[in-house]
């Protein structure tokens, strides 16, 4: 069957084995009235990188998103969590939705590399930092009044409860409920929408924790609440949800700290500032910008050897997978432009920490807060800030769970479901983050 309203909803770390007739009643009714599949993603099984996949139907050595931040080498810059959508190559589904079909509009919620897109409405966090420290919430719409309409129903995005120490539902909740707002007032016929929740108990206690299953017994509950809210307000039968997760977190003991190990092999250039050691990234012959299990070491071509002493230093260093430089790259699906000059991709039990100091006492001071834009990686310790010293701890074992490794194994695989049988998607079968896009085409018969 196909469908003029279509409900695409990407939830992080959502796996088969997790949708119960009595912990997710809501997914489980949805694949019994459908199907439920399973789905891989492509390395790096990463948010950003997953869904450029899901949208373009490419790999990220041709849609160019290499890991949810990016090495700007023309002006010595790591950024995360920033990029706008004229990042991605390839033609994306927001595109081709209405050359099949004019008329048919589609939104985006609260996606990575989104703002600017060619979709009809889109809203996803852009907070104002403001020069005295202070944040101002806010978020990018499309059209601009989009976000006044959701606040005055809605109030702000909670952004403290989307990432952080205060990470939890109630981000999720407005996400759906202004999902679901937009809905009623303009029914999109194709709404992706990003649903953060399952991530953080994961990646703080383990996968398999009793509070990522508590996890998901209150993401079900938001996602009833959604689906009468969609009911009651499109007053139509013909609403099916397609249910993909962008990637499955497994459990991590051990720690890799590459910059260190760039440090002792005389590849990192620091300098004193601020009360701690800062990381200079124009002067180092080389660094590592790291991403959960996957880790771009970038190469200053002013270091002739630097490349080859860097794979001497890294290789061989517990925790880390393999090192592909050059053009073995291509052997891992990151041979791109922006990648590294070296890929580091850790073992299925270990995860890449940004830290460089070797004593905490020379330790940045951001690298006690919560601060998404100075560290280069991502930085998943920001979870566990201590009210009582107000500040985040420096120990990087306290993770649990971590994520992007190649999907070698079925622990690595995900769930995908449809609440409406379809050729589409059938029971059992397995797909990939790629064969989204079409997926989505044929669901709303414009294939």
């Amino acid at each position: 069957m196909t469908s003029d309203h279509l409900v695409f909803l990407s939830i992080a770390n959502l796996r088969s084995g997790d949708i119960d007739a009595h912990t997710t009643p809501t997914l489980y009714a949805w694949a019994n009235s459908g199907a439920l599949a399973s789905l891989t993603p492509t390395f790096p099984a990463l948010t950003s990188c997953v869904q450029a996949s899901m949208w373009t139907g490419l790999p990220p050595d041709q849609h160019g998103v290499i890991a949810n931040g990016f090495f700007h080498r023309d002006r010595s810059e790591v950024e995360f969590w920033v990029a706008r959508n004229g990042i991605i190559n390839g033609v994306q589904i927001w595109e081709e939705i209405p050359r099949r079909r004019p008329g048919f509009t589609s939104a985006v919620w609260h996606a990575q590399n989104i703002k600017d897109a060619a979709a009809d409405f889109i809203i996803t966090p852009a907070p104002i930092h403001k020069p005295d420290g202070t944040t101002e919430l806010s978020c990018y719409a499309k059209p601009e009044r989009l976000y006044d309409e959701l606040v005055a129903d809605l109030g702000h995005f909670p952004l403290h409860h989307y990432w952080g120490p205060h990470s939890g539902i109630p981000s999720t909740r407005w996400i759906l409920q202004a999902a679901a707002s937009l809905i009623a007032r303009h029914a999109p016929n194709f709404h992706w929408i990003y649903v953060p929740h399952l991530d953080y108990a994961a990646q703080k206690f383990g996968p398999d924790s009793p509070q990522a299953k508590a996890a998901l017994v209150e993401l079900d509950r938001e996602l009833a609440e959604f689906a009468a809210s969609v009911a009651k307000a499109s007053n139509r039968e013909d609403v099916v949800y397609l249910v993909a997760g962008e990637y499955a977190i497994t459990n991590v003991t051990e720690v890799v700290y590459p910059n260190r190990v760039l440090r002792e092999a005389g590849l990192l250039t620091l300098r004193e500032e601020g009360g701690g050691e800062q990381l200079d990234l124009a002067a180092s012959a080389a660094f590592a910008m790291v991403d959960h299990q996957l880790a771009h070491v970038y190469v200053n071509p002013d270091h002739p050897d630097a490349q080859s002493r860097a794979v001497e230093a890294l290789s061989g260093v517990s925790g880390i997978a393999s090192v592909s430089a050059g053009a073995a790259r291509k052997e891992v699906g990151l041979d791109h432009e922006r990648s590294g000059e070296i890929i580091l991709i850790a073992e299925q039990d270990s995860w890449f920490a940004y830290y460089w100091w070797l004593d905490d006492k020379q330790a940045p001071p951001f690298a006690r807060t919560v601060d998404i834009h100075r560290k280069p990686g991502y930085d998943p310790v920001e979870l566990f800030f201590d009210p009582t010293t107000k500040s985040i701890p420096l120990d990087a074992t306290l993770v649990r769970g971590s994520h992007g490794v190649p999907a070698t194994s079925v622990q690595h695989h995900t769930a995908l479901l449809c609440s409406a049988p379809s050729e589409v998607i059938q029971s059992g079968k397995s797909y990939r983050d790629t064969d989204m896009r079409d997926a989505v085409l044929r669901l709303l018969g414009v294939s």
